[in-house]
């Protein structure tokens, strides 16, 4: 009951507060983007909640664990949300000023992409039991090197630079893709700390990385 409290109170701040961002710099409620991306981005939560619950809480729960342990890892957990939050008010305040103009055509090619970096994202949780928020070696763990882990190392950052990368286009602005790009490179950044958190501490870990060469990008990086 408790962990379902935590997750029914997360969705709904959720919803509020990335409502605030947006309608508020928007200056209005009639901001079409802002509520195609709302839609698109809380009925995956949603799903990926319900089904968590029934099926594996103890993931839920560590999903919902938010508190870094890694020095590194907090600096670049907190300039990612900083710029995120700055990319919804600067969407929001472009909507309301028109400073630039994103065709339908690419807001359906990024909604679809948004909803890939999803379906990503629930694939990388079937496959992962392991899977937290914050970087850490969990009793237990062990190497996952099959489904997306056996073509990239951390498919999860991979799924969740698809939705940096189109949040921005499906709210309309190319200006908020502009402020939202760097997360990419602190994803990055993220990776090389993890990975010497689990060289360190992973058994077999080293030997995965011999395996599995790609970080993020197949045969690219």
């Amino acid at each position: 009951m408790n962990l379902l409290l935590r997750t029914l109170t997360a969705f709904l701040l959720g919803i509020l507060i990335t409502g605030a961002m947006l309608f508020l710099p928007a200056g209005t409620l009639d901001y079409p983007g802002a509520w195609l991306f709302i839609a698109l981005l809380f009925t995956p939560i949603l799903i990926i909640g319900v089904v968590l619950l029934v099926k594996n809480p103890e993931l839920l729960r560590k999903r919902l664990e938010m508190k870094e342990r890694e020095k590194e890892q907090r600096g670049v957990v907190a300039i990612s949300g900083l710029l995120l939050v700055s990319s919804f008010i600067v969407a929001g305040l472009d909507y309301r000023f028109s400073w630039s103009h994103v065709s339908i055509v690419v807001v359906v090619v990024a909604s679809v992409v948004l909803l890939i970096g999803y379906a990503l994202y629930a694939e990388v949780l079937r496959e992962n039991v392991y899977l937290s928020r914050v970087v850490e070696v969990q009793e237990g763990q062990r190497v996952i090197d099959t489904g997306l882990y056996g073509i990239v190392r951390h498919p999860m950052y991979s799924a969740v630079s698809l939705l940096y990368l189109s949040i921005p286009l499906v709210l309309g602005s190319w200006w908020a893709l502009l402020v939202i790009s760097p997360c990419v490179l602190l994803l990055f950044a993220r990776i090389k700390n993890e990975e010497h958190v689990l060289r360190k501490g992973l058994p077999g870990y080293i030997e995965y990385t011999q395996r599995v060469r790609y970080r993020m990008i197949p045969f690219v990086w």
